[in-house]
């Protein structure tokens, strides 16, 4: 059996002995030239500013395209038909992509994060209901970590489908606030006292825009004022947090209220005259309905049949005139 084997091997090598010298070194070419465009792209992509995440993506991609073209030469030239192999990797593949389309969906949409630079680690994110700061960042989540320590992964294709608010694009950020007195408060104490809780805090930054607030709304129960000012932006909830608290104080020392919401009520005092008809309703008329005679055509006689319907015709043509 063995030396039957050996025969068959030794015959094809006789026979194929060109094929299999050009099998061989298209394999050691072919492998040498896949690891030197992958060498080469990868001296490219990091000269670019695309994110090393990408960057792997890519060259991940470039290498299986590469080595699955030098297999299917390497194929062909032992004398596989490779038509039927294409169109069963065809297939497979348009299986995946159906099967897989979430993820893959997922893995463009997080090239397209990357590669834009939508936020990078460390900035603080909103998007949709969720709000955190983002520690990591890959192909197909993001993840980021809320104020009360919670772990959030989101798909990258909901990134791309909702409005994400960086809020740590810029060094600084500005604070805004609406506080609401009552009607009877000093417009101009009001505000003084606004700014001065907002200039005692050594965070707010005064190089800047100086410290705001202004009347904005008469509303229905309440005076609503408009302030901000300018912090760093790991600074934002402390200076926010500072001057809510302090602005109710000073608010509080100042004798200035902040309202409820009120309702006015009115009463009414003068007599309601309301128009009346003194007729009583009139008594009922009843409708006088005439009934047509109707002809029993079975039983009837001929000529009774013809004087029923002159005397239909008469009564319609009355009606009409």
């Amino acid at each position: 059996m063995f030396e039957k084997l050996w025969n068959d091997i030794v015959l094809f090598l006789n026979t194929n002995v060109w094929n299999v010298v050009l099998f061989f070194a298209v394999l050691v070419l072919g492998t040498i030239t896949v690891k030197i465009i992958i060498n080469i792209s990868k001296r490219i992509l990091k000269r670019s500013r695309i994110e090393g995440i990408t960057q792997g993506f890519i060259t991940a991609f470039i290498k299986i395209i590469l080595y699955l073209i030098l297999i299917l030469c390497l194929l062909s030239i032992i004398g596989v038909q490779i038509s039927g192999i294409i169109t069963a990797l065809s297939a497979a593949i348009l299986a995946i992509g159906v099967a897989l389309q979430n993820i893959i969906a997922n893995v463009a949409n997080g090239i397209v994060v990357i590669s834009t630079k939508m936020f990078k680690k460390g900035d603080y994110i909103t998007v949709d209901s969720a709000s955190g700061c983002v520690i990591n960042i890959n192909l197909l989540f993001t993840t980021i970590s809320t104020s009360d320590n919670r772990r959030i992964t989101l798909p990258n294709s909901m990134l791309i489908n909702n409005e994400v608010v960086n809020n740590g694009t810029f060094d600084t950020r500005r604070v805004d606030f609406t506080f609401s007195v009552a009607y009877e408060s000093d417009v101009e104490t009001v505000k003084q006292i606004v700014i001065d809780v907002m200039n005692s805090n050594g965070k707010v930054r005064l190089d800047e825009k100086q410290p705001f607030c202004r009347l904005k709304t008469l509303g229905a129960s309440s005076l609503d004022f408009f302030a901000n000012c300018w912090c760093d932006n790991e600074d934002y909830w402390d200076v926010y947090y500072y001057v809510v608290e302090n602005v109710y104080n000073e608010f509080k020392r100042n004798n200035i209220s902040i309202p409820y919401n009120q309702l006015e009520i009115r009463e009414r005092k003068d007599n309601v005259v309301m128009p009346v008809i003194q007729e009583k309703l009139p008594e009922r008329v009843e409708k006088v309905r005439v009934k047509d005679e109707e002809i029993d055509i079975e039983n009837a006689s001929f000529s009774e049949i013809i004087k029923a319907g002159k005397e239909k015709h008469k009564k319609r043509k009355q009606k009409n005139n």
